[in-house]
């Protein structure tokens, strides 16, 4: 039995590639990690990688995280400049037993020590993305900080084995050296093996708030289906959020449990999740909130390639 799960439908190339190692008994963290790698490496996803929004002062900054379910190995960077792949450099973390997490330039020295290859992250294309954003800002009131999309994504292999792992370029126009979620172990993800893991995306000062990936793990340890326990984490965690502070930030989350069974929650109208089991190729869905449940509806092939089409449309400046 194996599975595969991932925020947002910039995945599915990543998981049609890292399925076929799946289905002849590959481990989850070399799925995840090949998957992740693939969305890292291209240019026309702005949030993850190569090519990822720069933070205010034009800078690419990029997290990523990984948690291997089975011995509780985590590895992260943060706030790293100037090299490709950070689910690679992640995972390579963690195989210590300290040192685990690095960031800025401990973890450039780490990376450049460890043979990983640099790479100027800020493209051609995410300076355009920028200076609008600039221009837009002083014109038009929109806040500089939207656009936030981290790819999230949790595996499960035939060996039972449970490996979940995040990769972002963090929040558009952010100050530098700010860390969301995505790298922290608990709240951006979080994986057991004995019970199985979840990934988040969103506005990670608040998903922060509910340390949302090791609360859907813990419900679905208690018996919880991971669709019940992503809709039960989301939707109590915006609740909160309202009645504390006035509003809640985005969060979407996704998780797979030792089963093979998925789930997949959000509190915004456009999230979309890609994921393949043994028994069910790779499927881009979209889901929105209906009461207290979701509704998961299987993305159309024009939806999918309007998807791709609008990312890669030529971009001019305002």
């Amino acid at each position: 039995m194996w599975g595969i799960i991932a925020t947002w439908r910039m995945a599915k190339e990543g998981l049609d590639v890292a399925v076929a190692g799946l289905q002849e008994n590959g481990s989850a963290g070399d799925a995840v990690e090949t998957a992740i790698k693939y969305v890292e490496d291209f240019p026309f996803y702005k949030s993850v990688g190569y090519g990822g929004l720069p933070n205010e002062e034009m800078e690419v900054e990029l997290d990523a995280a990984y948690m291997d379910g089975t011995t509780f190995d985590v590895g992260a960077i943060a706030a790293i400049k100037d090299f490709a792949n950070p689910i690679s450099i992640a995972r390579s973390l963690s195989l210590f037993k300290v040192n685990n997490m690095l960031v800025g330039v401990g973890a450039e020295k780490y990376a450049h020590r460890m043979g990983f290859e640099r790479k100027n992250m800020l493209t051609d294309r995410a300076k355009i993305h920028y200076r609008n954003r600039v221009k837009e800002t002083q014109e038009m009131e929109i806040s500089p900080y939207s656009g936030h999309d981290t790819v999230g994504m949790v595996s499960l292999d035939c060996q039972g084995n449970i490996v979940a792992g995040t990769s972002t370029s963090g929040l558009f126009m952010k100050k530098a050296g700010r860390v969301g979620d995505s790298p922290i172990i608990g709240s951006g993800l979080y994986a057991d093996s004995h019970v199985g893991a979840a990934t988040a995306t969103g506005l990670g000062e608040d998903l922060m708030k509910g340390v949302v990936s090791y609360e859907v793990v813990r419900l679905m340890k208690q018996g919880m289906h991971p669709q019940q326990a992503c809709e039960r984490v989301t939707f109590d965690l915006d609740r909160e959020l309202i009645a504390r502070r006035g509003k809640a930030g985005d969060i979407s989350i996704v998780a797979i449990n030792k089963d093979g069974e998925w789930g997949a929650a959000a509190n915004i109208d456009t999230f979309s999740f890609s994921v393949a089991t043994e028994s069910q190729p790779v499927t881009v869905y979209t889901t929105k909130r209906v009461g207290d449940s979701m509704v998961h509806e299987k993305a159309s092939q024009a939806w999918l390639d309007d998807y791709l089409t609008d990312r890669m449309k030529p971009l001019e400046e305002k």
